[in-house]
This record gives structure tokens, sequence and C-alpha cells, in this order.
């Protein structure tokens, strides 16, 4: 396999990462969230050193390799923006972490909603500004492009402690209808009524295509009991059903992503190489997914929006399991 196909290669299993989070978070709206944690107990917001939290000593991993991914809730082309009209928001917004010790790949969802400093850039890059805001505009306060991933890794380093991270990728929702039918369309069992959205999507067993597939992850109004608990239950089956479906494609087809992946590149925008996805995989190809975890936290209405405040010690924890290991 030559250089090119192995880009094509890890570039298609790091999209197929990128859809568990676009299936957790696409469209949901848990809005204003804040952290707060108590300088005694917070790690330190610079990972580069020993911190100790509750008498016990930690170091910084380095065994882990850092991978942001964007989905970007705009359909089409990605563009570079010409003018700067905050649009195309981080809908999905999740850090894999590539272990090598273990051999995994976990994934850590970030509430797009959560609140946050995040700077503003201007067209060229540069910072002009900084504001208090929902973490989905740090990828709305740049140029639709690398500056806006920029940005957004700003923010979500800032929001877990100053954590490096290493390489980005950033997509939009048309990837997901290339890649649901990449796979030759997704299987699932459909228990709730969506004839008042799309009536092509029936109760029972269905095999879901192009649009339906958006429809069926991203739907509330109108469909079930509308509340984001059976809409998140309807993601998390189809995103299951999704990596077998990817599973089996790859078996049946060595040559599975370099056919797809050309099919996706004009919707995603990424800082890597040849020659460091390559890197990627002749490293990670073969690990495991691990495990999908998120901050817990509660949802609150405030004044105009839902208001989803993390949990301070779930946030603790996640932080310090990922990246951080015990001082014996």
């Amino acid at each position: 396999m030559n250089r090119s196909d192995k880009l094509k290669k890890i570039g298609f299993i790091l999209l197929g990462i990128l859809l568990i989070g676009v299936v957790i978070y696409s469209g949901f709206r848990f809005l204003e969230a804040t952290v707060f944690l108590d300088d005694e107990k917070s790690p330190s917001k610079s990972p580069s050193k020993t911190i100790v939290v509750d008498g016990v000593k930690y170091f910084p991993k380095q065994d882990i390799e850092t991978f942001l991914i964007i989905g970007v809730d705009e359909d089409g082309e990605m563009v570079r923006r010409e003018t700067l009209e905050n649009e195309g928001m981080a809908d999905a917004i999740m850090l894999a972490v590539f272990n090598r010790t273990d051999e995994t790949i976990d994934i850590i969802s970030l509430n797009r909603d959560s609140m946050t400093d995040i700077s503003v850039r201007g067209l060229d890059g540069r910072k002009v500004d900084s504001m208090n805001a929902q973490l989905a505009l740090s990828y709305a306060y740049g140029d639709g492009m690398e500056s806006s991933c920029e940005n957004t890794i700003e923010a979500v380093s800032k929001m877990l402690y100053g954590i490096e991270i290493d390489h980005f990728m950033a997509l939009n929702m048309d990837a997901i209808k290339v890649l649901n039918d990449a796979v030759d369309g997704v299987t699932v069992d459909v228990w709730d009524d969506f004839s008042a959205v799309d009536p092509s999507i029936y109760m029972g067993r269905l095999t879901l295509y192009g649009d339906q597939a958006l429809t069926y992850i991203r739907a509330r109004k109108d469909v079930g009991d509308q509340l984001n608990v059976n809409r998140m239950e309807r993601q998390q089956e189809y995103m299951e059903s999704f990596f077998y479906a990817l599973k089996y494609a790859v078996e049946m087809d060595s040559e599975f992503a370099i056919k797809h992946y050309e099919d996706l590149t004009k919707y995603m925008v990424t800082d890597c190489s040849v020659t460091t996805m390559s890197s990627m995989l002749e490293r990670y190809g073969a690990y495991e997914l691990g495990e999908i975890v998120t901050p817990e936290g509660e949802n609150v209405r405030g004044e105009k929006y839902m208001e989803f405040y993390v949990d301070e010690d779930s946030l603790e924890d996640l932080v310090l399991e990922h990246f951080f290991a015990e001082k014996k």
C-alpha cells in the first residue's frame, strides 16, 4: 500500500470515529453549560507537571496521542468564508485519545453548549477578541476552515485544563450521508412514529439510506415523545449498527476505504499530512474502539434556554483517567 492509500485508509477510520460524535450530539440543545472547579481539587492548568488531587500524586501520561474531531452543522462542501458571519457552529466536539499501552481509542464527547472562554478570530486567523460563550461558537468565529478548527482546539484545551491536542479533523453534515450509503445503508429497529417527519421511515426493522439517516438521528420534534432521551437511544443504536456495517464492508472489500475516501474530502478539513496519516495508520490501525465518555451534568431551564451544568467531579475524574497516571 502506497502513502496515499495509507492516508485514505486512516482517514476513513477516523471519519468513522467522527460519526460517533455526530450521532451523539447532532441537533442537541442543552444550551449554556458552565464548569466550576475549586482550585484545591482541580487538576493543574498545565499538565506538563506532576499534580496532586486529594493527596494523590499524578503525572501526565506519555503513551497517548489526541485527535480533535469536529462535526459542523452545515451542509455542502467545506469552503473558506469571505466574511465573518458566525455560521457553521460545531455540533459535535469530541477528542479521540489513542492509548499506545492499552491499544485502544477512547472518545471524550463534549457538550456543544458548554459555556467557556473562546477567542474571536478574523478571516486572517488572528485573534481580535475573546468572550465567554457556547463551545459550539468557537468554530463559528473563524474562517470556516483552519482558523475555525484552531479556535475550537484552543477552547477545548482550556476546558480540559490545558491538555495538548495533537491533530484535528472537521466534517459537515453531508459526510454522514456519504458514510451511511458507503456501507450500503444502516439497519435499525424503528420504534418511534416518524410519519409526520418522513413517512418513508416506518416502524419496524428498516435499512436507512441518505436523508433518512440524518432524519433518524437528528429529528425530535413530532417524533415519539419528542424528548432527548428517546433520540439519544436511537442515536446509540444507529452508532452501533453503523460500526458493524463498516467492519463488514471493510472485510468484504480491502479497497473499501480508498474507494470512498475521495467522496468525503470535499466535506472535511484537517491539519494532517500524508506522512502523519500514514504514521497513525501504522501505529493505530489495529486498535480497538474503547469507551465513549462525556462529563455528567444537570439540565436547568434558564431565562432563555435550557442550561447544562457539568458535574465538577465527573469532569475531573474524566481528565485524570484519560490524561494522567497515578504516581507510584
